[in-house]
């Protein structure tokens, strides 16, 4: 197919791109920015005036709840819900039912995957065996199925040496580890912030502490095999400080926060809303401010949706006892311009974060339209505002903390290997 996207004001970090240019396609590729090539006759043509085209989303952390969890999510809404948000790759961690552990399994899923309209699926395999924290999985054979990455999701591995055996052979084979710090023994129990709400509140803590005792463990031990870390989701000012001081150091280590930490705090959950409920859990008001800061001055290297649809019945129960987790795929570019307009990022720094930055971390096809590259692009009109409500969520999981609230930006369309995936009415 090939496309026209007129009109609009194109936005493209990785070529500094900030102007407005039309776009062209075909065959899958962007195959010209600004003048028409000669002997073109699109197909289809995608009014984009007073609207923002910039590379498709790229989100590092979309659970779509298959297999295993079907009763949650399915894997074709949660495609349909992420093209929605126009997001056109994603990766998606391994804790289902059976994790992603074994090569048949990640196979399965690539295939079903494929077989559906949506984005590009990128399976994290998992680490360890049943994500158990004891036996190695077979990463080279997991990579060969299609793994791009391998983590522990939100299980963490107790036994350190474990752990560096997992970094030496992942280094042996240029195999990136992501992994979320968080110390076992510290945080269990816990459901929220360890500080004074939760205090009031009568919740168990988890100490900030938690995070960045095990963080001091991963940076050690990724200094000392080399391994290329991804930190996932962090939640402290403290744990921001110790990367930046890996970074500068010379560490091999990436990172990103969730779009609910940039906005939410422990200040929230006075409502006892369990839809606030996450794990790492919203933390102070400086701790907030802290990511948002980071993220701006790019110690935060990227932002996630860390989409994770609950049943309702899961999350109709007192906070510690409901599931921890929020959809949030759609909000991903919302909450990502409203942390922009609250701190004022240019815009073009703000797409960075969510496109450019998070392919590269994947170390995918994506986040940019130079020409010849792969037609992964996202419409949006950003001084549209909308209220999220259930009705406006194409996810089957309604639960989240922005039920009510205002957002700026809405997707137009999602176009996906030069295929219009998605197209608002």
């Amino acid at each position: 197919m090939k496309l026209h996207i007129k009109g609009g004001h194109l936005i493209d970090p990785m070529n500094g791109i900030d102007q407005p240019l039309d776009v062209f396609v075909a065959a899958g590729k962007i195959a010209a920015i600004g003048q028409m090539p000669d002997g073109f006759h699109p197909n289809k043509t995608i009014d984009a005036t007073g609207c923002i085209v910039c590379p498709g989303l790229v989100d590092l952390s979309v659970r779509l709840r298959e297999p295993g969890f079907e009763y949650k999510a399915t894997l074709e809404s949660e495609m349909l819900a992420a093209a929605a948000g126009g997001v056109t790759s994603l990766a998606c961690p391994p804790d289902t039912d059976p994790p992603l552990d074994e090569p048949g399994l990640v196979e399965m899923l690539k295939f079903r995957a494929r077989n559906l309209p949506g984005p590009r699926v990128y399976p994290i395999g998992a680490l360890t065996q049943k994500m158990k924290g004891e036996a190695l999985t077979e990463m080279a054979e997991l990579t060969e199925a299609g793994c791009v990455a391998f983590t522990q999701a939100d299980t963490p591995i107790t036994d350190t040496q474990v752990l560096l055996r997992a970094l030496d052979y992942a280094t042996t084979f240029n195999l990136p580890v992501w992994l979320r710090p968080q110390d076992f023994y510290l945080a269990r129990g816990g459901v929220a912030h360890d500080g004074p709400v939760a205090s009031r509140l009568g919740l168990p803590g988890i100490p900030a502490v938690a995070e960045t005792v095990a963080l001091s463990t991963i940076l050690l031990l990724a200094r000392q095999t080399g391994a290329r870390i991804h930190l996932a989701r962090l939640s402290t000012r403290e744990s921001v400080a110790m990367v930046r001081a890996a970074k500068l150091q010379g560490v091999n280590v990436t990172c990103d926060v969730s779009a609910n930490h940039l906005h939410l705090s422990e200040i929230d959950l006075t409502s006892f809303n369990s839809n606030l409920y996450f794990m790492p859990p919203v933390r102070s008001l400086r701790d907030r401010d802290g990511l948002a800061e980071a993220l701006k001055d790019g110690s935060i290297d990227a932002v996630c949706s860390d989409h994770a649809p609950v049943d309702d019945n899961e999350k109709q129960l007192p906070f510690g006892e409901a599931s921890p987790g929020a959809s949030g795929v759609e909000l991903l570019l919302p909450l990502t311009l409203k942390w922009a307009e609250e701190h004022g990022v240019p815009l073009i720094d703000a797409i960075d974060r969510i496109t450019w930055k998070p392919a590269q971390i994947l170390g995918v096809p994506g986040g940019q339209l130079g020409a010849g590259s792969c037609a992964d692009i996202c419409v949006f009109d950003p001084r549209t505002r909308f209220t999220v409500s259930p009705k406006t969520l194409k996810s089957q999981g309604k639960n989240t903390p922005f039920l009510g609230i205002e957002l700026p930006g809405v997707v137009k369309a999602t176009v996906i290997d030069g295929h219009v995936d998605y197209e608002s009415n």
